[in-house]
């Protein structure tokens, strides 16, 4: 491998996990979103659309299922951070009543779609060498 694919591997790794992270942080905060008072979840829907795409878009951009993986993992690993009490005892990610219902479709259908997408990305075969 070259020094110069090492650094366009790099350089990828670093987008797709930048890329990966903010919008889980923004998906995090969508999650108590409200419109005219009416619980809306869009947080869910941008969960498993970006997961798909930023796995997919990662592994194209860069040609490495090591760096196709990369997204899914920021994402998970935001998404549980916001699930954790912080020392003063805030909560991002709250665990009841119609909230907690958003929350939980957040995690478990975002954890289904970069499931999906990783498994993709592993089994997708190696171009042939020209």
């Amino acid at each position: 491998m070259t020094g110069r694919r090492v650094g366009e591997l790099v350089g990828a790794a670093v987008l797709a996990v930048a890329v990966a992270g903010w919008l889980a942080l923004v998906e995090v905060f969508w999650l108590p979103l409200r419109l005219f008072g009416v619980l809306v979840p869009l947080a869910v829907a941008v969960a498993v659309t970006g997961n798909l795409l930023l796995v997919a878009g990662a592994h194209r951009l860069s040609g490495s299922r090591a760096v196709g993986v990369l997204p899914a993992l920021t994402w998970l690993l935001v998404a549980l951070a916001a699930t954790v009490r912080r020392p003063e005892g805030d909560l991002v990610a709250v665990g009841s009543g119609g909230l907690g219902v958003v929350t939980l479709a957040f995690l478990g259908l975002g954890v289904l779609a970069a499931a999906f997408a990783v498994g993709r990305v592993l089994t997708a075969r190696r171009p042939a060498p020209r």
